[in-house]
């Protein structure tokens, strides 16, 4: 009796146990049905109606290029999440294209990011797919629909830019730039909106001061030291990996280049290319981003006379790499065009205030001075120019070895070029000269007198609109060819110099469609086209 008793007593115990494991189960089971709920109307909020194209896709059927097989394998890795995902971020870049309201655009995209962001960790997708799997099984049967940007890899991303720029649509007027002034507008706006979203550039820290990392900012090669000063300060463009740089830039001095290393009077720039191919030697052997592409995709930004020349012993440096030069001279075979960038030559002479002197120019009824120039007579040109125009120093072509005190009195350099219709820029021993900016800042129409040198931004801008190009065995026709530009025309150039003065400013911090940012869109333009 009593056995039978505890064999009761234990029988009912486990029962009990029983049911109350039952009843445990029960609340895991309500709470996950509670989450697939709570996912499911998350999602029906967070994400925008899905296109007709992504619907198809997500409901392939057997009519599907995507094999049976691999159905089951995506069912079994659980990757059919990953196709999700992958589709609504190729849609975020679809609802960019299409336009629309910015705001919505802006709400839609961070509420689609956060929701595919929580995707894999709760249905499981693995985290080691990603990309190379939605290139090889995805991305063939999605209807054109395109990765973003911003998860491609930096070389996918410079070909997607390139697409959209020669796709861009038409804009035919813009309250921030003068079209007149560009040969194509929409595809530079189109180019500058990219860059400021894509383009990532990695600043090597390799290299001591001062030829490393110590910008000039005072001076007629101050454009050097400015780019390396905003460069180096970006938060925007600056990379700190260098796995997602698009760009790389080598931040030395050729200024500095000069001071340090050369002997005066030795005529010998032999060491300052050593030093600089020794430099790039360092940093291909240390690191392997210049190794991927022979330097293609590496830039450096000098200013000095003798910029070119320094690169002359590192094969690749001067090849392939992206030259920003002021001494943009086709003819020598080292600048080339298409590939290197001119660089505007800026003499900044306050660097806390590069504006200063900058504009408060006059209309052209108070600019009695048909042409002016006054400088030193080195190189081919000015000599040439001086001999032809000279004597008529106190006329309307007021040609000038340099300033003479008794004129200066009455009227300063400054003054002239704000009283001049035309400002004569002649090379002197290289094709360079900051006349040309300060022509532009003064809203003198610039004359351009040197052969075989590439314009600044000429890839975008129209320089016939605002400056005439006068070859060197012209000279002697100089005054007809000025006499010759109607007034209307005239009028017109002037106009044009006010409204691309603010391409050519520096700003202690950059502004959109400034200098910096006109160099900085030279090089990733000169890049996109060597994709």
């Amino acid at each position: 009796m009593l056995l039978r008793s505890a064999v009761s007593f234990s029988t009912t115990r486990r029962r009990q146990r029983g049911r109350r494991g039952a009843a445990n189960w029960w609340p895991i089971i309500l709470s996950a049905a509670l989450l697939a709920a709570a996912l499911t109307a998350f999602l029906a909020r967070a994400l925008p109606p899905l296109p007709i194209s992504i619907v198809s896709i997500l409901h392939t059927s057997a009519a599907s290029p995507i094999t049976n097989s691999t159905v089951h394998d995506e069912e079994k890795h659980t990757d059919g999440g990953q196709k999700f995902t992958s589709m609504i971020r190729a849609e975020m870049i679809t609802m960019e294209a299409e336009g629309g309201n910015a705001s919505d655009k802006m709400s839609n995209s961070t509420k689609i990011e956060a929701a595919v962001n929580e995707l894999p960790s709760i249905i499981g997708v693995p985290s080691s797919s990603k990309l190379e799997r939605y290139r090889k099984e995805v991305q063939p049967h999605n209807h054109g629909q395109k990765i973003p940007f911003w998860v491609l890899p930096p070389d996918e991303a410079m070909l997607y830019a390139k697409r959209e720029i020669e796709h861009a649509p038409l804009i035919t007027d813009d309250p921030d730039v003068y079209a007149p002034a560009f040969w194509n507008l929409s595809a530079f706006r189109r180019s500058y909106e990219l860059m400021e979203r894509i383009l990532k550039v990695y600043v090597y820290a390799d290299g001591s001061r001062p030829i490393f990392h110590k910008p000039e900012l005072q001076g007629i090669y101050a454009s050097e030291g400015w780019f390396m000063k905003l460069m180096e300060e970006s938060r925007q463009f600056h990379a700190k990996d260098p796995e997602k740089a698009h760009l790389f830039y080598l931040p030395y001095s050729s200024r500095q280049l000069r001071d340090v290393l050369y002997i005066p009077g030795s005529h010998n720039l032999r060491p300052l290319a050593i030093f600089l191919r020794d430099y790039v030697n360092s940093i291909s052997s240390k690191y392997p981003f210049w190794n991927r592409t022979r330097g293609s995709n590496h830039f450096l930004v000098a200013c000095h006379d003798w910029g070119p020349y320094s690169t002359t012993l590192h094969t690749e440096l001067r090849k392939n790499t992206i030259k920003a030069l002021c001494n943009a001279d086709s003819s020598e075979g080292i600048f080339m065009r298409g590939r290197d960038v001119s660089l505007p030559e800026t003499s900044i002479k306050v660097p806390k205030r590069p504006l200063k002197y900058v504009g408060r120019g006059k209309p052209v009824t108070q600019r009695p001075i048909l042409a002016f120039y006054a400088g030193s007579m080195h190189g081919r040109v000015r000599p040439t120019l001086e001999k032809l125009w000279g004597k008529n120093a106190n006329g309307d072509m007021r040609i000038f070895r340099r300033l003479p005190n008794r004129v200066s009195r009455n009227m300063s350099y400054i003054e002239h070029m704000k009283s001049s219709r035309f400002c004569i820029c002649p090379m002197g021993y290289e094709v360079n000269s900051p006349r040309i900016v300060e022509a532009i800042y003064y809203e003198c129409v610039p004359v351009i007198i040197a052969d075989n040198f590439v314009l600044p931004f000429e890839e975008v801008l129209n320089w016939n609109t605002f400056s005439v190009v006068v070859a060197e065995k012209d000279m002697a026709n100089l005054k007809n060819i000025l006499l010759g530009i109607t007034l209307k025309r005239y009028l017109k150039m002037q106009e044009c110099v006010k409204k691309v003065q603010k391409h050519f400013l520096w700003h202690s911090r950059p502004e959109k469609y400034d200098l910096f940012h006109m160099i900085l869109h030279s090089i990733w333009l000169s890049r996109l086209h060597q994709i």
